[in-house]
């Protein structure tokens, strides 16, 4: 069943490249334009879709979660070297707009913290619980 899991993955990949191919084939670029980003959406949709139908077991989602947390960092950690390469290589302008990019998410983190009403606070442990932790 594990297999199953890796072989939905498999199949999202292939498709999510497919579609970035053919993506920058008709923006006209030659590169594969957000494959892998369409691989996962397909991924989360398809294993939704299952899991709706439960014909997705936990073996099964235990495969994809297993490649999920294996490649997702890895394609995550190769995708900030190659912006970090490109603007770099990009010149002046293209540095310029990733630091504004963090000192605009840096700024906006106020705001978004004050967005929805205020929790109640979380009771105080008690001695087993401070044990377990």
């Amino acid at each position: 069943m594990v297999l199953y899991g890796v072989a939905a993955l498999a199949v999202c990949m292939l498709a999510g490249t497919l579609v970035g191919e053919v993506l920058g084939i008709a923006v006209g670029v030659d590169a594969n334009v957000g494959g892998v980003g369409f691989a996962m959406i397909m991924l989360v949709l398809v294993s939704h879709w299952l899991r709706g139908r439960g014909k997705f077991p936990e073996p099964t989602e235990q495969g994809v979660l297993f490649w999920s947390a294996m490649y997702i960092p890895i394609v995550v950690a190769m995708a900030a070297t190659q912006d970090v390469a490109g603007a770099i290589a990009g010149g002046p302008m293209a540095i310029l707009a990733g630091l504004g990019a963090v000192v605009a998410g840096a700024a906006l983190v106020p705001v978004l913290a004050r967005i929805g009403s205020p929790a109640e606070p979380l009771p105080p442990q008690d001695a087993d619980e401070k044990q377990e932790v």
